[in-house]
């Protein structure tokens, strides 16, 4: 039986399973996490087997006194001495196996009944307690900007249009978020893990500062400090550097660039950045950053293009220097905006 179609109790008799849970090393933790990744719906019952396991206790072994062994040896040599007819055979088969050999054999059975009952028997079992996980989901509306702070006190930078899942407490330093959208993050360094989910690919780290955004089918990851790991959906592993973004086409091919930190995280600090931006990324830019909806009357030129920097402007004066920096026009109507080429 393979583990996705394990249930609770499947788990509770697995030895590998009871290793990560009670003895996790590299190797097991190393699978347990991918596995739990690639099988999200199996996440309750794991937590709960994981749960069951951490909470039983055993009784201390039963130790067998000098007394006892005594006791024991010499109760049987006096059964072995009262024994009566067929003495060649009992003769023959006592020096095939000699007594203290036999004697060694029932006190062994002996004290594995001991133990048994004791641990088993003689102990009454210890109810499980099931810990729930709760999860939080968070959304940020088109126009607007949230900062949410984990329970590991790591920060969460959400912008516009963008939606988010955590725990509302990290079990066993277990630390993942589910984004959609684009988030900045600042982790907070304790040792375990820190995973995101987004579009099918898993960014890990321990303690770093990076930004995630999705855009259409694709997704870049921009690493400010620290180290990340990105593992995909096809077992691909990439490690990026500070200063290093990784673009992930939908199609799944990915490579390498810099990029320009105020450009690509500016958004957290209220800066919007246009680096020779193309007229459908300002469109969506401003329509994200303000929530409105914008469009274009009229052609531009196809070699349009536009630069400029504004630190927490209000859309009238981004506007406006658009429109005199290219020689447009705009008009505003409630969240409606209309830019034009007079020419």
């Amino acid at each position: 039986m393979r583990y996705k179609d394990y249930d609770t109790i499947d788990f509770l008799s697995d030895e590998f399973f009871i290793q990560w849970v009670k003895m996790p090393d590299k190797n097991n933790r190393h699978f347990w996490e991918k596995w739990m990744q690639q099988h999200p719906e199996k996440r309750e019952t794991v937590l709960e087997a994981a749960s069951i396991i951490r909470s039983v206790k055993y009784a201390h072994t039963i130790e067998l006194s000098d007394e006892m062994y005594v006791e024991s040896f010499e109760t049987i040599i006096k059964a072995g001495n009262q024994k009566s007819g067929n003495k060649p055979e009992i003769e023959s088969w006592l020096s095939f196996y000699p007594l203290r050999n036999i004697a060694a054999i029932a006190i062994l059975c002996f004290c594995g009944w001991m133990v048994h009952y004791h641990m088993i028997e003689g102990v009454e079992p210890v109810k499980p307690v099931v810990a729930e996980e709760i999860t939080v989901f968070r959304s940020v509306p088109p126009g607007k900007r949230s900062v949410i702070t984990l329970a590991d006190s790591s920060r969460v930078y959400l912008n516009s249009g963008s939606e988010i899942e955590y725990p509302k407490a990290f079990n066993q330093g277990d630390r993942w978020v589910r984004l959609k959208g684009e988030a900045f993050f600042e982790v907070r360094k304790n040792g375990y893990p820190f995973s995101v989910f987004a579009r099918n690919t898993e960014i890990k780290v321990l303690g770093t500062s990076f930004n995630v955004k999705e855009a259409q089918a694709n997704l870049s990851i921009a690493l400010l400090t620290g180290k990340v790991q990105v593992n995909d959906q096809k077992g691909n592993q990439v490690r990026l550097n500070p200063a290093e973004m990784l673009e992930i086409e939908g199609d799944g091919k990915f490579s390498k660039t810099g990029f320009d930190p105020l450009e690509v995280a500016g958004w957290k600090d209220k800066v919007l950045v246009f680096r020779s931006a193309s007229f459908e990324e300002v469109r969506t830019k401003i329509e994200n950053w303000y929530g409105v909806d914008l469009k274009l009357d009229g052609k531009l030129s196809e070699n349009w293009k536009y630069s400029g920097m504004y630190t927490d402007e209000n859309l009238e004066n981004v506007l406006r220097g658009i429109c005199i920096t290219s020689g447009l026009r705009y008009k505003i109507a409630n969240r409606n905006i209309t830019i034009f080429n007079p020419k």
